[in-house]
């Protein structure tokens, strides 16, 4: 079925100036934010910009190698498809990119990286995107997720805020700011707690299968100030964008792919220029239920004693990132064995009650929503 890649094809013709942003647009530019653009895009102290015609030049002389489709980090690749599919379209090739950042800190557990986009050469014209990437393949921007469950704020979102503001200064005219996953989360954030100056001139903030927030940001009045300003898309299996709490009402995308592949957005369908609606699936349902009903069983310093042990479990063979695991897998596995067997014993009776819940909570979910989980041949008519 026609995803983004078709639409290219369709409108890469069309400029911005006859065919005004869409969501579609959104969700490709908040895919390109997962293309390493270091050495490419200028960081945000530089006055100068790139074209993507000539970043797309560039990427293929220095950074040759990420090319051939062949990279451990899959995130990588939704970036660099992207950067080939736009890089010649008339549409994209001569927005301009300028602002990038990529900060990873395990010390901090925090992992940062945005970037901007201008859709005209002239100054004070056209539009200004703000664009925050999701969770990557390091595991501590993975560490960073699992601590909104018990964190009200984590830095990657204190440092959204602070860039927004310092980006907001490069140019005067209206702001959309967009990301995809945790970035979405972090384009919400920003937009909620930045100066009142900046926030008056956000038109649109779109989150692409985002997850939420404490309940005690959702009823802040920060947030409830740029709400209807929020465009939020999930797809009809989401998992990652009905996590925590929203406050917005979200429009459900039919995917082409199933499972957890839906949160990859060159698999949400297109049609002119915008998504096709979908419904929710009785599995996204189920599995959302599931997880919000023990999440709350579990207090929030219980929640952190849990994720920091896991944590602790997982990075335990010296691994940084998600492609350590299959380069590196026996030292790994013994370091996580080594880790569960040296843990003390109330950590031990903690997590085993943990994953006991879990347990509960899913089988008697599964006993009530039966017949709605069932295919529709498998259901007995009454």
């Amino acid at each position: 079925m026609p995803n983004f890649y078709e639409y290219l094809k369709w409108r890469g013709d069309l400029e911005f100036s006859r065919e005004p942003f869409n969501p579609v647009d959104n969700a490709i530019f908040s895919q390109l934010s997962y293309l390493p653009m270091e050495g490419i895009v200028p960081e945000p102290g530089d006055a100068d910009s790139v074209s993507i015609e000539e970043a797309g030049k560039l990427f293929a002389k220095e950074h040759k190698k990420y090319l051939s489709g062949n990279n451990p980090d899959v995130t990588i690749t939704y970036g660099v498809n992207v950067l080939q599919a736009i890089k010649d379209a008339p549409r994209y090739k001569d927005c301009r990119l300028f602002g990038f950042v990529n900060n990873v800190d395990f010390i901090q557990e925090k992992q940062f990286s945005a970037y901007c986009i201008k859709t005209e050469k002239k100054k004070n014209t056209g539009g200004m995107f703000v664009v925050f990437r999701g969770t990557d393949m390091n595991l501590a921007g993975w560490k960073e997720d699992f601590n909104m469950s018990f964190k009200k704020t984590v830095p990657a979102q204190r440092e959204a805020v602070v860039y927004l503001e310092k980006m907001a200064k490069k140019y005067s005219e209206p702001l959309i700011i967009a990301g995809h996953s945790k970035g979405g989360n972090l384009a919400v954030y920003a937009s909620a707690f930045c100066n009142k100056n900046v926030q008056k001139r956000i038109s649109k903030i779109f989150c692409n299968d985002s997850p939420g927030f404490q309940k005690e940001i959702i009823r802040s009045r920060e947030y409830k100030a740029i709400c209807a300003r929020i465009y939020s898309f999930i797809p009809q299996g989401s998992f990652v964008g009905m996590l925590l709490e929203h406050g917005e009402i979200p429009y459900v995308v039919k995917s082409n792919a199933i499972g957890f592949f839906q949160h990859n957005m060159d698999t949400w369908e297109v049609m002119h220029n915008n998504f096709v609606r979908a419904k929710l699936t009785q599995h996204s349902i189920f599995i959302n239920k599931v997880l919000h009903e023990w999440l709350y069983q579990i207090d929030e310093s219980q929640r952190e004693i849990f994720i920091g042990t896991l944590y602790d479990i997982i990075t335990s063979g010296n691994a940084q990132s998600l492609t350590d695991f299959p380069a590196d897998w026996k030292n790994t596995a013994v370091g996580m064995i080594n880790s569960i067997k040296n843990m003390d014993k109330d950590t031990k009776k903690l997590l085993l009650k943990i994953f006991a819940n879990f347990y509960k909570t899913y089988y008697k979910n599964i006993g009530e929503n039966l017949g709605n989980l069932l295919p529709e041949k498998l259901k007995i008519t009454q």
